[in-house]
């Protein structure tokens, strides 16, 4: 991937990742000049896949959870790529520009993907590249001033998550809205338009945020993502992505037979939730810090927590993955790194009794007397 020119500008510390900027020196600052439209952020850990050839829309949607056919010019859809078994492997969103289709993934996975998607072309018209000259920026809400005059013809388009398609099948707990909108925009840019942008957040006439800022406004929206709130065991349903994700109606594609089977039969085994964090002492709990009941001496696990952060008017915030039969009003606690144990307080996302969609009738045994 081309190195961030971000990354050069003054007070910017880099990400852990390397490729993105964290903070420039005042991310509660940044976090609320980006939730005000006065702000963006160069995604830095996001990597762009280019598909070309006249068969790539029907190809991807041949292998992923979203139904891409049809796709118009400017139009965006989030899908994902499922193991055999229905765990998430990669989540991207596929634009359409008419001429490509453009895939928005993970830096961190985006060699491994575009190394199997090459695997599985076949003899059909598509070719697949990663494009390390492009970059994705991304703001909240409408363009930040002095950046329509910057941008050029960079592609643009709203993230799904704020707008789900009409298809899509929501596991919400009842009266379940995140307080806060997801209202991201994000363009992809040429390096010459990054390096113009860079230039004039150095200047003042842009505002600039981190990844930090970012991160904080996504766990307000209840907004998941692969590099912090998925592991090898993690199927859509216990994330909430049939909301954008999944169409449940179209063709056939790999993991299908694991999304159909728990929507209608069955309960995802654990749930999405959105915690308020005891940030009384100034800590915050690492990522994949395992919760468990407050007074259970053993500290057996009940759930891990997935993504953390302080948010400017809410606090110290995460999301948790825990178990389905946790009951609602259980106490939770989570170990802190100095050895005490932070109070939580939880909303849920996913609804315990999500899935099972369709009440089979039990067949009677063979030769029972009714």
């Amino acid at each position: 991937m081309s190195r961030s020119p971000f990354l050069t500008l003054s007070g910017a510390v880099a990400a852990e990742d390397g490729r993105s900027v964290a903070h420039y020196g005042g991310f509660l600052r940044e976090q609320r000049a980006l939730a005000m439209g006065r702000a963006l952020v160069h995604r830095g850990d996001l990597a762009v896949i280019e598909l070309s050839g006249s068969d790539r829309l029907r190809w991807i949607d041949s292998l992923t959870t979203q139904r891409i056919t049809g796709m118009q010019p400017g139009e965006a859809r989030e899908t994902l790529l499922l193991s055999p078994e229905g765990r998430v492997e990669h989540a991207f969103t596929v634009v359409e520009t008419g001429e490509l289709a453009l895939l928005i993934t993970s830096a961190e996975r985006a060699n491994d993907l575009c190394a199997w998607l090459d695997r599985m072309r076949f003899m059909l018209d598509v070719r697949v590249k990663i494009a390390a000259e492009r970059h994705v920026l991304a703001w909240w809400g409408s363009e930040p001033d002095a950046l329509p005059g910057l941008m050029g013809d960079a592609i643009q388009w709203p993230d799904p998550w704020g707008n789900p398609p009409e298809w899509g099948t929501s596991y919400r707990a009842e009266g379940g809205e995140a307080p806060d909108a997801w209202c991201l925009q994000l363009a992809v840019v040429n390096e010459a338009v990054a390096e113009a942008v860079a230039d004039a957040g150095a200047r003042g006439d842009v505002g600039l945020a981190g990844l930090d800022a970012l991160t904080a406004l996504r766990i307000a929206a209840w907004r998941p993502d692969i590099d912090h709130d998925v592991d090898e065991r993690t199927i859509p349903h216990e994330l909430d992505w049939l909301r954008s994700a999944v169409h449940l109606n179209k063709g056939c594609y790999r993991g299908q037979e694991t999304v159909a089977k728990v929507h209608n039969l069955g309960h995802p085994p654990r749930r999405l939730a959105f915690l308020h964090l005891d940030g009384s002492d100034g800590e915050l709990p690492a990522e994949d810090t395992l919760l468990h009941l407050a007074g259970d001496e053993s500290k057996k696990p009940v759930g891990r927590l997935t993504s953390v952060a302080v948010h400017y008017e809410e606090g110290p915030i995460g999301l948790a993955l825990l178990k389905r039969s946790l009951p609602s009003d259980a106490a939770l606690v989570l170990p802190l790194p100095g050895g005490a144990d932070a109070t939580v307080s939880v909303t849920e996302i996913v609804s315990p009794d999500a899935g099972h969609s369709f009440d089979v009738p039990r067949m009677p045994r063979l030769g029972r007397k009714r």
